[in-house]
């Protein structure tokens, strides 16, 4: 774009910031609420064109056509983050500061080259997206966790805690949650490893899956929590409603920060116990932070078996490790055998997940927890993911493979209709 280019960014930020104002002093915005949206865009989008073409710019046809566009997202959108919004290939979108915005696609950050007018622009954006949700941000609280319509996360923090200015984060969710089967075409698992862990699912045994940030927690957990039979009942508990449940009877519970005061919080805690009045099924908590450890072990030991949850976490026994201390926080001067022996009743398998090098995610072990041997809780790796490399175009290099092992739980799950073929427990593949 020639003309774009010997346009300074700061005047076309600044023409359109005028083109911006023009539109709104004359737009009828009470009559515009009473019209379909769909209508009231178009009705706009006139409205910016004939603008921008009465306007003396150095513009050719095309650009005119996207400073409209831009316009129209900043009327009825989020503004830069609009065009962002609508590529399914963004995982995330990072917002460092008002002139430096970047995206992950494919496991790889890389910057965007799009940028907002200023901080105060940056505000506006982000006060339309946490006051749809009911919340505020500015200096008297200025952090705040959120989501949009479609279910993506929103983080936001301002000065005086963000020092270079506003900071936003979104962390994407796919229109089209992914399946098992993309999984093992992503070749983040493999077939005999997802048909184990449907298994397991169905068998009514209690997983928990473990990783670090953005190793792909929730979308394996949305993944497996899909083999949750239909006529179970489902309570979901979350700090930010991310699952998408298929089934029809889910009832999803979210918990709420504190309000302006420091008062009003509703903590994971009290979420979890009032799911246990509710009569569920199943109890799917998004992720355990803190002292509700001690209530999922406890509903998973007495009734509630099927429970699905995850865990932040680098290898499966620094899984059991985090629950082992996140169980102290509930304060309940319980012996460290006692705690150790609860969780290793309650968990049946750990499944480690992580985003590799090059960006891609594998699920690298799935992993028995046998019971305890003396003060400690044993393990036996089902499955794992042995690294070999990296090749030439900075590719992972690896092979699945079955330890050959064969599940203490595998008899129960025959118990419970669930047979496992001989062969899951004896393959191998290459990636």
């Amino acid at each position: 774009m020639p003309n774009l280019q010997a346009f300074e960014r700061t005047e076309y930020q600044q023409v359109k910031a005028d083109l911006h104002r023009k539109i709104l002093d004359r737009l009828d915005l009470e009559k515009l609420g009473r019209t379909p949206n769909d209508a009231a865009r178009e009705e706009v989008l006139l409205l910016i064109r004939n603008t921008v073409n009465s306007e003396a710019v150095p513009l050719s046809f095309a650009e005119r056509e996207r400073l409209a566009r831009e316009i129209l997202d900043e009327i009825f959108g989020l503004g830069p983050l609009e065009p962002l919004l609508k590529d399914p290939t963004i995982s995330d979108i990072l917002v460092n500061r008002y002139d430096k915005v970047y995206v992950e696609r494919a496991g790889k950050l890389e910057p965007t080259g799009l940028s907002f007018k200023d901080d105060a622009h940056l505000m506006q954006i982000i006060d339309r997206i946490v006051s749809r949700v009911g919340r505020r941000v500015d200096e008297s609280s200025p952090m705040v966790d959120a989501r949009l319509p479609d279910g993506s996360r929103v983080n936001a923090i301002i000065p005086p805690l963000a020092i270079d200015g506003p900071c936003l984060s979104i962390r994407r969710f796919g229109r089209d949650p992914i399946t098992g089967r993309n999984m093992v075409e992503n070749k983040t698992l493999t077939e005999p490893m997802l048909e184990l862990l449907a298994a397991m699912v169905k068998g009514r045994m209690n997983l928990l899956i473990s990783g670090g940030t953005g190793a792909g927690k929730t979308t394996l957990l949305n993944v497996l929590s899909g083999y949750i039979p239909n006529s179970e009942r489902i309570v979901t508990i979350e700090d930010a409603a991310e699952l998408q449940m298929k089934q029809e009877h889910v009832v999803r519970l979210e918990t709420r920060p504190p309000n302006i005061e420091g008062k009003g919080a509703v903590r994971q805690r009290q979420l979890v116990i009032n799911s246990l009045r509710m009569r569920p099924d199943r109890i799917v908590i998004g992720e355990v932070r803190g002292e509700e450890t001690f209530d999922m072990l406890q509903a998973m030991n007495t009734g509630h078996e099927g429970s699905l949850t995850t865990v932040h976490a680098n290898t499966q026994r620094d899984a059991l490790a985090r629950l082992e201390n996140m169980f102290s926080m509930a304060n309940l001067n319980i012996p460290e055998r006692a705690m150790r022996s609860q969780i290793a009743s309650a968990i049946h398998a750990v499944v480690q997940i992580a985003r590799l090098a090059d960006g891609t995610r594998k699920v690298i072990t799935i992993t028995e927890v046998t019971g305890m041997e003396g003060e400690f809780i044993a393990m036996q790796d089902i499955f794992v993911f042995e690294r070999r490399g990296i090749d030439e175009n900075g590719k992972v290099k690896g092979a699945f493979r079955a330890t050959g092992i064969r599940p203490k739980f595998a008899e129960r799950l025959l118990t419970g209709g669930q047979r496992l073929r001989s062969a899951i427990f004896e393959s191998s593949m290459e990636v």
